[in-house]
């Protein structure tokens, strides 16, 4: 059993959907947004070359790449009020001729004096930037940002409708979610060890090439060909959660083509997986008890005290395992399942209300509230259809970004610093290495500081109260980026830019717009 962590805004959801965790372990799938079916992994023929509408964007290009680059998008109406095309990239950049794969874009022309294109990334890794834009343009941006950008974004490679990886059916994936293997037995990891290499198996047969290079470097060159289609000599960007390590990854690689960058929800790319998973399990059950003294207040709450809240989700989650109930469908509301639903509200504060409803009705003895949030965060319709491929995503590209630990031995002395630091949720954060210990393709990533040599002012975001992305992570960000300027956010939940707080909106918004650089330490 894991929860793993998971990074989208919580902006992008209104408070009766709020944003949750991701799926990074063998049993538990959690939130991303919903999104259209899967889109295959095809062979396309190489593009075009066509003069850019600005030859500046593609100045320096590789000759072997120059096709891509140069490719002209067709834009056509879609989505009522929006814009989309698609772009051609190569699966392989070390291999530019061989297989391409297309990917997605959607973009909302700006409304008044135009300054230039946006880009944005909502996070994940493997959440849908076309749905974000499409479905929550106006929680993920000011107005002022939509009447000067075109805003634009995209599924990135191997995500829904850019070459969407597909492992399970809508039946084997129920299964899956519902298993409750201990990784902490012999039989349980034994089990889980052969949930993982089953998946495996399948993604490697049903995804295509595609499914061997999502990895975030990868990620970051596709977005500098999109920066080069769209005319731009730069790259404007906001980037939330994951989005944060693929805007600083492409600033990295390219720092003289990195224009005004906004990292919001900051990822530490120094930082091992396992440390990662460590700092986000404390945060959790930091949350976690933010919640509980939340709801002493509200007329909701079944209890009375902080402590006699996490005491009661501690039940819960032992009668889980003990006995899971059978919900209406008849399906089984393991151990996983309500891990996953408990976690998915901690995203948001303002979806704490909906957690206090459902931890009382769970009380009661009707958990119903909790697997719905569990499905949400699975995309999970409830006509029992999966949406989206948010969980494949995720574990794909973590599975080539990162070294992870699998050695049994070694996941057992994590899972105990696990627990300890995370009394209530630890545990369930465990056994990660398992989901990469059978996958097809080997990492090619490893952790390391991105400083970003050379490149314009980035600004990184922080907020003291996220449980998905600690704001120490962006403190350290900030620091390696050579161009860092740090703003903190004092309040609750996953990210700062969409909240309502007029500091942090007039910050990313003075400098995105008018290149007001904000005080390095900025406090909101």
């Amino acid at each position: 059993m894991r929860i793993p962590m998971r990074h989208l805004p919580g902006p992008t959801f209104p408070s009766a959907r709020p944003a949750s965790p991701h799926h990074r372990a063998a049993v538990v799938a959690l939130l991303c947004v919903v999104v259209l079916a899967l889109s295959a992994c095809v062979q396309l023929p190489a593009p075009d070359a066509a003069p850019s509408a600005n030859p500046s964007a593609t100045a320096g290009t590789p000759d072997n790449l120059q096709t891509y680059y140069t490719q002209q998008a067709q834009w056509s109406r879609c989505e009522n009020s929006f814009e989309c095309a698609r772009i051609t990239v190569p699966v392989d950049y070390a291999r530019p001729s061989g297989e391409t794969i297309a990917l997605q874009l959607i973009r909302k022309r700006a409304s008044g004096k135009r300054v230039g294109s946006l880009v944005m990334n909502p996070g994940g890794p493997g959440g849908s930037g076309y749905t974000m834009v499409r479905d929550n343009l106006d929680q993920v941006t000011s107005k002022k940002l939509r009447q000067r950008f075109d805003i634009v974004s995209f599924d990135p490679r191997g995500v829904d409708r850019s070459a969407g990886i597909t492992c399970l059916t809508d039946e084997q994936r129920d299964a899956y979610r519902q298993d409750d293997s201990d990784p902490g037995t012999a039989a349980g990891l034994a089990r889980a060890t052969a949930l993982q290499r089953q998946l495996a198996a399948a993604c490697q047969q049903k995804s295509g090439p595609v499914l061997g290079h999502m990895d975030t470097v990868s990620a970051a060159r596709d977005l500098d060909i999109i920066r080069a289609v769209l005319g731009e000599t730069t790259l404007n960007y906001l980037g939330y959660s994951y989005g944060t390590q693929l805007g600083a990854t492409f600033a990295d690689l390219f720092p003289d083509r990195a224009g005004r960058l906004v990292l919001d929800g900051a990822v530490d790319p120094a930082l091992s997986n396992e440390q990662l998973t460590l700092d986000q399990a404390r945060a959790f059950e930091t949350a976690l008890r933010h919640w509980a003294e939340a709801c002493t207040r509200a007329s909701s709450c079944a209890f009375s005290s902080a402590d006699e809240g996490i005491a009661l989700v501690r039940q819960l989650l032992s009668d889980a395992e003990q006995n899971p109930r059978t919900v209406a469908d008849g399906r089984k509301a393991t151990v996983s399942i309500l891990a996953s639903g408990l976690i998915l509200p901690l995203y948001n504060e303002q979806s704490w209300e909906a957690l206090n409803v459902a931890v009382a009705n769970a009380a009661s003895g009707d958990v119903g509230d909790l697997v719905r949030f569990s499905d949400l965060g699975a995309d999970r319709n409830q006509d029992g259809r999966y949406t989206a491929n948010s969980m494949l995503a995720f574990q794909a590209v973590t599975c080539l970004d990162y070294p992870v630990q699998t050695d049994p031995t070694a996941m057992r002395r994590d899972a105990a610093a696990l627990t300890k630091a995370s009394p209530t949720l630890g545990r369930y954060f465990a056994y990660g290495g398992l989901s990469c210990a059978s996958w097809p393709f080997k990492p090619v990533g490893t952790p390391r500081p991105l400083p970003a040599a050379g490149a314009a002012p980035i600004v990184v975001i922080g907020t003291t109260g996220d449980p998905a992305t600690p704001v120490g992570w962006a403190r350290s960000l900030a620091d390696q980026l050579e161009s860092g300027r740090l703003i903190t956010f004092e309040g609750e939940g996953h990210t700062a830019y969409g909240q309502g707080n007029t500091c942090v909106v007039g910050a990313v918004d003075g400098y995105l717009v008018d290149g007001t650089v904000p005080q390095d330490g900025l406090r909101c």
